[in-house]
């Protein structure tokens, strides 16, 4: 599939793209490339095939969340670069 210079212009405006002459020009035959790939990709047989949102499996290595107490909480404290009392203070961020 080729797709013309003006074709490239008309999905550009659509998408509300602003491209230069040189750029329709560059991008024509890439385009092209792209949906000759897709018509490839629509020969295969996915008769059998499940729909999947990856390529590989994913899954979350998870641990429960334990509660500690930090023993040395001065120390964290006296690094902080502005404090109040026993607490880090920070910028406001709202009125």
């Amino acid at each position: 599939m080729s797709l013309s210079q003006a074709e490239v212009k008309k999905v550009s405006n659509l998408a509300r793209l602003h491209l230069t002459e040189a750029e329709e020009e560059a991008f024509a035959p890439q385009l092209s490339a792209i949906l000759d790939y897709f018509e490839q990709l629509k020969e295969l047989d996915t008769e059998n095939v499940e729909p999947t949102t990856r390529a590989i499996d994913v899954n979350n290595i998870t641990r429960e969340d334990v509660q500690s107490t930090y023993e040395d909480r001065e120390s964290l404290l006296n690094v902080a670069p502005e404090r109040d009392d026993d607490f880090f203070q920070v910028p406001k961020i709202l009125a």
